[in-house]
Order: C-alpha cells, then structure tokens, then sequence
C-alpha cells in the first residue's frame, strides 16, 4: 500500500481524539515501517542525484537496502515490541507497535516481486504475492482503486473523530497524497517535466 493508505489506517485503528500521545504513536508507527526506504531513497534522489530507475530497480533490491528493510518490516520485532507494550499496559506502545503491525499486515499480500522478509530473524523468506498494489500486471487496476477508496472511507471517518484543525488537516492532506500518487509517480520518474 501506499504510505499515505498506511498512515490512514494506522490512525483509523489507534488514534485517539482525547489522547495526544497515543495518536502521534499510532502515526509514527504506521510511518515506520517505510521510514528507511524514504530516507535511503531521499538521499540518492534528492541528495546524490542517483537515477530513480537505479534508485528503485538496483537500488532498492540490493542486499544492503533489503537487509534494512528485514528490521524494520518484521512482524516478529514488531509482534515482540507489542507483546512487551501490552505486558506494561502502555497504551501509547500499543499504538506505535499496533500500527507497525497494521502497515505490514496489509503490505504482506500486496507485494509481488518487491516484498520484504516479514519473518526476520527466523528467516530471510520473501513471500511473492500474486498481487500488487503499485504492478499492473499483478491486478494493481483493481487493488489501487479498492486501496484508495477505502483510505478516502476511514478519511471521513477520521475527519468525523477529530475535531482539531491540525489533525484535520493532516487527514486531508493525506487523502489528497493517496488519492493522487500517479501524479507523483510521474514526477519522479519524468524529473519533474
């Protein structure tokens, strides 16, 4: 899914209008999990000036970039991190850890040939879904749609729950991002033409 889909249903599952702490947890958590990729992928394209087909074609898939990804995309740290949340009661780590979880769990079947190794440490196993969400020619023409319909869904349901100008905002700004990642796709790859 797209980033701005994951933060969507992060904040969907456990933001918390009343609860500050707890919904910057649930954003932060929903976020981490591509964290690495924007930075890895920020320095090459913005600072370094790397082609974004080497970015995301060689890049991307190298052992390095891939052993990165293992850490922050395992559902076993994450599944541990908020086994731990829950023993301490922390309503705050449940939401960062939760929201973790949510975003892999809705990656896991939607990667085809550019998935992560969920189950690090235990195994460097990639699974190779039949769908994508971005690939076309693994039924993005159907996920995308689905994807972007229901972030736009928990949008009004977000907007509905919190009433502060600024998480309004945020929400808004993020349904605009997920409703119109080809215009970004574009850019990037058309250098901004």
């Amino acid at each position: 899914m797209n980033t701005p889909a994951h933060l969507i249903f992060g904040m969907a599952a456990f933001a918390k209008p009343d609860a500050a702490k707890v919904t910057a947890a649930a954003i932060a958590g929903a976020l981490l999990p591509d964290l690495s990729l924007y930075l890895l992928a920020g320095v090459h394209l913005f600072v370094l000036g790397t082609d974004p087909q080497i970015v995301f074609g060689e890049l991307y898939y190298s052992d390095l970039w891939q052993a990165i990804f293992r850490i922050d995309n395992s559902f076993i740290i994450w599944g541990i991190g908020l086994g731990l949340a829950l023993a301490c009661r922390s309503a705050w780590a449940i939401a960062l850890c939760g929201a973790a979880l949510l975003h892999i769990g809705l990656d896991f079947p939607l990667h085809h040939d550019d998935g992560r190794a969920h189950f690090w440490p235990i195994t460097n196993w990639v699974f190779e879904s039949p769908v994508s969400y971005w690939d076309r020619d693994h039924y993005a023409g159907i996920v995308g749609p689905i994807e972007i319909g229901l972030t736009l869904i928990l949008s009004v349901v977000l907007w509905r729950r919190f009433k502060g100008w600024i998480m309004r905002a945020l929400i808004a700004l993020l349904a605009v991002a997920e409703a119109a990642p080809v215009f970004v796709w574009m850019f990037m790859f058309n250098g901004g033409q």
